[in-house]
């Protein structure tokens, strides 16, 4: 692999690191990536958690996280990354393949597919790129009869039907 030599390359590094370090429950890793400066306090937002602020408590929240799963995968899509000075932005679609509780220990549960679409923006520390900020949203399927519902579409004129999860 050819080292990175656009700031966006870097970004774009630092983004996947920070979610291969998930896929490994490393909290070491985690910890390295994300910004430790005076003043700069990170924040985060998980799918359906309220805002989280603080290095610690972001920090804290991904090491329960990462200890209540016992096998998690991201799949990235639709990545883009914006540089602005020693600043950057990042935006894509994880598309997350996790196992379940099993139903017998020792077994990996049924797996379970999730999209959600990320935002995360990344601050120059030194030489390299850290996380200060992570937030994700999920991304609500609905049910296959919603076409149906859609604007400008016939039928009964309602709008979309509620999502199912």
């Amino acid at each position: 692999m050819t080292p990175a030599r656009t700031d966006s390359e870097r970004v774009e590094l630092a983004n996947t690191a920070l979610y291969e370090a998930m896929e490994r429950g490393d909290t070491a890793a985690m910890d390295r990536l994300w910004l430790n400066e005076p003043g700069a306090d990170v924040s985060c937002v998980h799918p359906g958690w309220p805002v989280l602020r603080g290095r610690s408590e972001v920090l804290r929240s991904y090491a329960l996280i990462m200890a209540s799963t016992d096998y998690i995968q991201f799949f990235l899509t639709d990545v883009e990354v914006s540089v602005n000075g020693d600043t950057a932005l990042v935006t894509c679609t994880e598309n997350i393949l996790s196992g379940g509780p099993a139903e017998n220990e020792g077994e990996l549960g049924p797996l379970v597919g999730q999209l959600v679409v990320a935002t995360n923006v990344f601050r120059r520390s030194g030489d390299e790129w850290k996380v200060w900020s992570h937030h994700g949203s999920p991304v609500l399927a609905g049910r296959e009869d919603d076409e149906d519902d859609a604007p400008g579409a016939e039928g009964d004129g309602a709008g979309p039907a509620e999502p199912t999860v």
